[in-house]
């Protein structure tokens, strides 16, 4: 796994997502969510290729429920998109590694 990724909860959502200093890719995703287990390797080499332009961080949505609930989250996978603590863009379910890439480039 990629140690740029940062794993969030709904206590440290704040700090490390909406008063982040550059745009955040967030990933919302649950152990069992089948979906999101065959994205994981995408999230990690875009943590990698994009450095610090964008943090990428991934929320269990089992473990912090209430910021999913915050933000509307249905269905998982999602991706949002944080710029200024704001939602930039979202993304709900399953990418390949060209959608994923441009889902970021259009929104940071």
């Amino acid at each position: 796994m990629s140690d740029k990724i940062v794993h969030v909860s709904d206590d440290n959502f704040e700090a490390e997502v909406l008063n982040a200093d550059v745009p955040v890719l967030v990933d919302f995703w649950a152990e069992w969510c089948g979906p999101c287990k065959m994205i994981a390797p995408l999230i990690e080499q875009a943590a990698d290729e994009y450095g610090d332009k964008v943090k990428i961080v991934k929320m269990d949505v089992e473990k912090a429920p209430q910021t999913p609930m915050k933000y509307g989250v249905r269905g998982i996978p999602t991706l949002m998109v944080f710029k200024k603590g704001e939602v930039e863009a979202t993304k709900v379910g399953a990418v390949n590694k060209g959608q994923l890439n441009s889902f970021i480039d259009s929104s940071v």
